[in-house]
């Protein structure tokens, strides 16, 4: 047996000491520790034996250390404070407290997470959230990062994923606007209308709209673009166009009727769709910030979808 399988043996019977010490007999411990006498009076002969001293003087009435035991119940006394220590680092770090860094695309982040975070701060008052806001694909080992957003169709492997909600883009109008230039029946109709489209890329103005196995590509236009949500939804409240936006960023104005969806029984397709999903690493003790953060999002758009 190796010096440390040795050392290891004799940690609970050094407890014991500690506890038989503590409690002025043997009898006494075995009763706080709920073992029987016997069990007590082996483990402490059998850690003599180990440490080749004896430790104790006994007499019909007296139960005294001798000089060795003594120093070795100081240094046993000592090892169960580190280990107490221990114990209490771990619960504290079992409380949700410290940072806790999300990145998550802008438009979802302000739109969608950002308006969820004030109830999770005030339900967990140690724990802290820096949201990193950004549409690039953030790299969530190397950036020091604990949760990310990620809208796509097939979530990255080596993480794990939990599914928040569906991401679907759609084309609206505000009545206004639809009044003076009217309503598009058909795909091809939108080439007569301005439209509002993100104009990042040079194929942003082509619209692909999808209505099961039907497909059709529109090379749109208009006078005014935009590569912020809530800009194109401004604008297209203010009866500036066709405007494609994430139904997340509508839903409030289609809701109380201040937009209107155009072609809705077609899908636009674009790359900004899918599925938002909440990415971490896989950790069997994933930290209690974090995990409280993981439970209290998926949590809200588990009882969202549920309405």
């Amino acid at each position: 047996m190796s010096t440390n399988d040795r050392l290891l043996a004799l940690l609970p019977d050094l407890a014991v000491l500690v506890k038989v010490v503590e409690s002025g007999s043997f009898s006494a411990a075995a009763r706080a520790l709920n073992s029987p006498p016997s069990s007590i009076s082996r483990q402490i002969s059998r850690l003599e034996a180990a440490l080749k001293v004896q430790l104790f003087v006994r007499t019909t009435r007296t139960l005294r250390l001798t000089e060795s035991g003594q120093a070795i119940v100081q240094h046993a006394t000592d090892m169960l404070a580190a280990a107490r220590a221990a114990v209490a680092v771990s619960e504290v770090r079992a409380t949700p407290q410290g940072w806790v860094r999300l990145s998550a695309p802008k438009a979802f982040a302000k739109q969608v997470i950002q308006p969820l975070l004030g109830d999770f701060l005030r339900h967990y008052p140690e724990v802290n959230v820096q949201l990193i806001v950004t549409d690039r694909l953030t790299d969530l080992l190397q950036e020091d990062i604990d949760l990310a957003v990620r809208i796509t169709d097939q979530p990255p492997e080596g993480f794990i994923a939990k599914a928040l909600m569906p991401i679907e883009q759609v084309l609206v109008a505000s009545s206004g606007y639809l009044q003076q230039r009217g309503t598009p029946q058909a795909p091809a109709e939108l080439t007569q209308h301005d439209c509002i489209y993100l104009g990042e890329h040079a194929n942003d103005n082509r619209w692909v709209l999808r209505q099961g196995e039907i497909s059709h590509s529109v090379a749109v236009s208009g006078r005014f673009i935009a590569n912020h949500t809530e800009i194109r939804l401004a604008a297209a409240l203010d009866d500036w166009g066709i405007a494609s936006l994430p139904h997340f960023t509508a839903q409030a104005a289609l809701q109380d009727g201040r937009l209107t969806r155009v072609l809705p029984n077609w899908q636009l397709q674009t790359a900004y769709q899918g599925t938002a999903y909440l990415l971490y690493p896989p950790n069997r003790y994933l930290a209690p910030k974090v995990r409280g953060l993981v439970d209290w999002l998926v949590l809200h758009f588990e009882s969202k979808m549920k309405k």
